[in-house]
């Protein structure tokens, strides 16, 4: 598969919104340990508004998918979780522009504006014990592998893969950002929940590449 196009896109957004709402128990339990215990709700809320969203009517251009993501959840989830999703997907979408679909360049690129985003609304670093921790290396994957000259389904599975070790890798860590800082020391041995759904995030679009290829 040498691009991605809209439809890809809105299987990946559909895929990501099935999931949160599959683990939404699981996402809830991790942020009952160590913060507001409204991830789960919070984000299949969200991606439910997204999907109502779309099933009026996809936009045709990329850069106007990932807005409409990025709005819709901005303005229907509380907490953390949305500003910072939102931010994610509207910075993708203003990198993406205007174009029916993205090559694997194009969304290597529009993804490190994402996570780029993110850190500029979160200002949150590797082992703070955020989504951080998932995504950037989720990012670096794809990007080492598109340089390495694989395919865009081969390149997603291995950034999905380098999420979900990012995400396992926040259990020992003492969280230094958000609700989850408050609890100093205690923090530590339970996975960030942000991280986790970060790691859904990346599965899916995985799945989704690979389902189009």
């Amino acid at each position: 598969m040498a691009a991605v196009g809209t439809d890809t896109l809105v299987d990946w957004i559909s895929g990501f919104r099935d999931a949160v709402t599959e683990k939404r128990e699981w996402l809830t339990e991790l942020d009952s340990a160590i913060g507001d215990a409204d991830h789960g709700a919070n984000m299949a809320r969200g991606m439910s508004a997204v999907g109502e969203k779309l099933a009026a009517g996809t936009p045709a251009t990329v850069d106007e998918l990932l807005k409409t993501v990025g709005m819709t959840l901005v303005s229907s989830v509380g907490g953390a979780s949305g500003p910072l999703y939102g931010t994610f997907f509207l910075r993708m979408g203003m990198t993406a522009g205007a174009v029916t679909e993205l090559d694997a360049a194009g969304l290597a690129s529009a993804l490190r504006a994402g996570l780029e985003g993110i850190v500029a609304r979160g200002k949150a670093e590797a082992g703070d014990k955020t989504m951080f921790d998932a995504m950037a290396p989720a990012v670096d994957a794809l990007d080492a592998a598109i340089a390495d000259g694989a395919d865009l389904s081969t390149a997603a599975r291995r950034a999905a893969d380098a999420a979900a070790a990012g995400r396992d890798a926040t259990e020992p860590l003492v969280a230094r950002k958000g609700r989850a800082s408050y609890l100093g020391e205690r923090s530590a041995g339970h996975l960030d929940p942000g991280a986790a759904s970060t790691a859904i995030l990346f599965d899916t679009l995985a799945t989704a590449i690979s389902g189009s290829s």
